[in-house]
């Protein structure tokens, strides 16, 4: 959506837009979210971008924008920007398209001029790009000026009774605050709205449902295998698998088809896949992973699918979640866990939410999360709408965000103070084991004592006392033991951060809670660049990037930060790549919340600022690849081994295939390079690839000390 005026008066950047010429819709979902002609002047020119015809705008439209296009005689055009750039090759990107449209509407200068500018413009911006990307941008301008359609609106619409705000029985934080917000009129609310605390409920985004995807997956039913990986891996929560019972087959709505669940656990359910249309993103790395030989998702309009999945996604819901059937610690069986984290306003494609949303699949209803202020924090916890939620038990990620700089420490106050609350209640039951009290709240006190550093045990003794002691009156103890119950469970502490903060700025509280030895566990997304500042270089960007301050590629390696943590003997570590192996990503997650000790695992995370050329759809596929090349090293440390006698170091990735060179090509992070400096480029990418295949040599000799001798005997 875009806003712009043009006036008389010269336009100074310190006032906001209140009285626009033009007004632009870039997505058809949005007017139905926002008041998007809202001070247009009187014969002002609207455009919008959709698959609409003439007669479907009058169907489409709410009648609110309908009435106020008639009452103030706006020129209305709309251009099907999305069809003719995926004509171009363009894909979903309108931009250039609606630029054009814009300048031929406008006549802010001649459309002829403006055409020579773009044009300009687009070798100027894309011209490192590749010859391809420039082509592309140059016919969407020309193409652009000739799809543009005149709407014409017949007088009636200005006799059109505005609807009511739809809200339903939502609750009142929604309705009064959260909907005003979304729709950008959040300063037009009063204080009193607000709760003194500033407190906002979680689980908010499942209301928003913003449709703003152009394509979403259709689940073909024949097709799939069942294997649960296209939940895995979707950045937003947006599809998951459900089990029904043969009673719940009875009442299903028309079209939600079942086929009979595989597998001995499932015996006698039956199995689906529901994608939710209006909280996807539409990015298709589902569809992209599956390993079906046929298809079982394929990427299809929205408008072809809101229809019947929207009521089946709404029907899903309120089926129970069967999560007890399967390991929670398989691949498959953690997909059956509800996802705590859901329908976040990341980037379509993003590398990052796929793992916290695992995350919370695993240990979610016990986690206390640190985040430092970056991209997590963003998709994490931005207002109005908060995307962490809770499951049946009302339990869920308790989650704070910190400064960029302090996470670790933010995290550890925490986890301090969590030991001696817990302290406190163990020294409370030892004192009341000795006096009168039943021999049934002694052993669930001693039994929680006894487990109270394990998940399972503390919250099986825990919940005895839960229900035991409420019937105990007139004891002081008993009662302070009783209001400390929220701590019965034992939680799952962790410290959440980008590659800014684990290797730059945060590095030093990071390093000294590992350095404690205590059980907290820090999680790094690494996207290799300052995502959340537009890719800024770090020391996380390797040899050869380019990014903001490293212009002519960095100069100088990638820090090892696993390398550093391994030292200390003590800590648990693993580099994980979801898209490559998934089966070792959660044998790390679990190994490192098992491990009662620190951990930290660095998470390769595609992003946007890579440059990805294939698009964030192949995100998962880019994760891959960057593993096959030797680009992200696949490993684990795990200390509990020496106890055996064992390496602690386990190498989880085979030699590079030789394609790094590719790999890097298909970024425009490296491949930019190429075009600007091609000398030094060529000088970086050859560093890079000997200082990769040395550290795969160096991480083999690791992993197979015996080596080492066998070279020392030839």
């Amino acid at each position: 959506m875009s806003h712009l005026r043009f006036g008389e008066a010269p336009i100074k950047s310190t006032y906001l837009i209140d009285s626009a010429d033009y007004i632009a819709c870039h997505n058809p979902n949005y007017v139905n979210l926002y008041d998007l002609l809202e001070g247009i002047k009187e014969e002002g020119t609207f455009l919008l971008n959709s698959s609409w015809s003439q007669q479907e705008m009058g169907e489409k439209l709410p009648g609110s924008m309908k009435k106020r296009i008639a009452d103030k005689k706006i020129k209305f055009y709309n251009i099907d920007a999305v069809k003719l750039a995926s004509e171009i090759g363009l894909g979903g990107r309108i931009n250039m398209i609606m630029q054009a449209a814009f300048f031929k509407l406008s006549n802010v200068i001649p459309v002829d001029d403006a055409v020579a500018y773009l044009k300009g413009q687009i070798k100027h911006m894309f011209g490192l790009k590749g010859d391809d990307i420039v082509d592309m941008n140059v016919a969407a301008v020309d193409n652009a000026l000739d799809k543009i359609v005149e709407i014409k609106y017949p007088d009636s619409w200005k006799d059109i009774q505005e609807e009511g705000d739809g809200a339903g029985d939502e609750p009142d934080f929604i309705k009064n605050i959260m909907r005003p917000m979304l729709a950008q009129q959040g300063d037009k609310l009063p204080v009193s709205y607000f709760t003194p605390d500033g407190l906002f409920p979680v689980g908010t985004t499942k209301y928003e449902k913003r449709g703003v995807a152009i394509t979403v997956p259709q689940w073909v039913m024949d097709n799939c295998i069942q294997c649960n990986q296209c939940a895995m891996v979707c950045p937003h929560a947006a599809i998951r698998p459900y089990l029904l019972t043969d009673q719940e087959l009875s009442t299903l709505p028309e079209g939600f088809e079942t086929k009979k669940a595989t597998g001995k656990d499932l015996k006698g359910y039956h199995f689906r896949i529901q994608v939710n249309p209006l909280d996807c993103l539409g990015c298709g790395n589902c569809a992209d992973i599956c390993p079906a030989k046929k298809p079982a998702l394929v990427m299809m309009p929205i408008d072809t699918q809101t229809q019947q999945q929207v009521p089946n996604h709404i029907y899903a819901e309120k089926l129970p979640v069967r999560d007890n059937l399967m390991p929670r610690n398989s691949l498959k069986g953690s997909q059956f866990q509800q996802p705590l984290l859901e329908f976040s306003g990341a980037c379509s494609g993003c590398g990052e939410t796929p793992y916290t949303k695992l995350l919370t699949q695993l240990f979610g209803e016990r986690m206390v999360i640190g985040n430092a202020t970056g991209c997590t924090s963003i998709w994490g916890g931005s207002a109005p709408s908060i995307p962490y939620c809770t499951n049946a038990d009302g339990s869920g990620p308790a989650w704070g965000n910190s400064l960029f700089e302090d996470p670790a420490e933010f995290t550890y106050g925490m986890f301090l103070g969590d030991i001696q609350q817990r302290k406190k209640l163990a020294d409370l039951m030892q004192g009341v084991l000795n006096t009168d009290i039943s021999q049934e709240i002694k052993d669930a006190m001693k039994g929680w004592m006894e487990n109270a550093k394990d998940p399972q045990g503390s919250k099986k003794y825990g919940d005895q006392l839960k229900k035991l002691l409420p019937s105990i009156k007139g004891n002081p103890l008993i009662n302070e033991i009783y209001a400390g119950a929220r701590l019965f469970t034992k939680r799952s502490y962790w410290i959440f951060v980008g590659d800014g903060a684990a290797y730059d700025i945060a590095f030093g509280g990071i390093d000294h809670v590992l350095a404690t030895g205590e059980d907290i566990n820090v999680m790094v997304y690494d996207t290799e660049v300052y995502s959340n500042t537009g890719g800024q270089s770090s020391k996380a960007t390797p040899t050869g990037s380019v990014a903001k301050f490293a212009a002519s590629g960095k100069k100088t390696c990638k820090k090892d930060m696993g390398g550093m943590a391994m030292t200390y003997g003590y800590v648990y570590v693993a580099s994980v790549s979801m898209g490559a192996n998934k089966q070792q990503l959660m044998k790390a997650f679990v190994e490192a919340e098992t491990y009662d000790g620190p951990s930290l695992i660095m998470a390769y995370s595609p992003c946007i600022n890579h440059g990805i050329k294939k698009g964030m759809g192949k995100a998962q596929e880019e994760a891959k690849l960057a593993v096959l090349s030797g680009y992200w090293p696949l490993y684990r440390y795990n200390p509990l081994l020496t106890q055996d006698g064992k390496n602690p170091f386990i190498l989880d990735s085979k030699a590079p295939d030789g394609s790094l060179q590719e790999f890097l090509s298909g970024e425009i992070r490296y491949a930019s390079l190429r075009k600007s400096f091609p000398e030094e480029s060529k000088k970086l990418t050859a560093r890079l690839e000997k200082e990769y295949n040395n550290r795969y040599e160096l991480l083999k000799l690791k992993a197979n000390p015996e080596l080492i001798c066998k070279d020392a005997e030839a």
